[in-house]
C-alpha cells in the first residue's frame, strides 16, 4: 500500500471513529444501532492501531538506518 494511500485510510478512520463517537453521545440512536457503531469503531480502532504500528517501525528502521548517534528509546 502506497503512503499516501496509508495516511487517507488512517485520516479516514479517525474521521469516521469521530463521526461514531458523535453519533453515539448524542442519545438519539437506539441500543442496537450503538451497538453497531460501537463494533464498527473497535475494527476503526484496530486498523488504527496496525497503521500506527506500521509507521513506528518504520520509524525505528529509519533511525537504525541512519545511525548517526540517535538513540532508540521507549516511550512511557
Amino acid at each position: 500500500m502506497s503512503k499516501e494511500r496509508e495516511k487517507n485510510d488512517f485520516e479516514r478512520s479517525i474521521n469516521r471513529l469521530e463521526k461514531l463517537v458523535d453519533n453515539m453521545e448524542s442519545g438519539e440512536a437506539s441500543l442496537e444501532q450503538n451497538l453497531s457503531w460501537f463494533e464498527e469503531g473497535m475494527d476503526l480502532i484496530r486498523l488504527c492501531q496496525s497503521h500506527l504500528t506500521d509507521a513506528e517501525q518504520r520509524v525505528q528502521r529509519l533511525i537504525k538506518k541512519n545511525d548517526h548517534g540517535f538513540e532508540i528509546q521507549e516511550i512511557e
